[in-house]
């Protein structure tokens, strides 16, 4: 009849198939949802914008030290 490792092979490869497949999938519809997020302008979170705008005031002010430091002012 069948030889038992071909068909523990063929079980493995259908399994390991439906793993990448799921994977995948959950993948595209993350995707998606980015995608989705982006197009609506990211209005599902109002206050997503003052966390980057306080890292970036302090990204500036970081500069400023180091260009001070660099020209021997500080």
């Amino acid at each position: 009849m069948t030889d038992p490792t071909l068909l523990v092979f063929a079980f493995a490869a259908t399994l390991a198939l439906a793993l990448l497949s799921a994977a995948a999938l959950r993948g595209w519809q993350g995707w998606l949802e980015l995608r989705q997020l982006e197009l609506s302008g990211g209005r599902s979170a109002p206050g997503a914008r003052a966390p980057a705008r306080a890292e970036l005031t302090e990204l500036r002010d970081r500069v400023r030290r180091l260009e001070a430091i660099a020209n021997g002012t500080a």
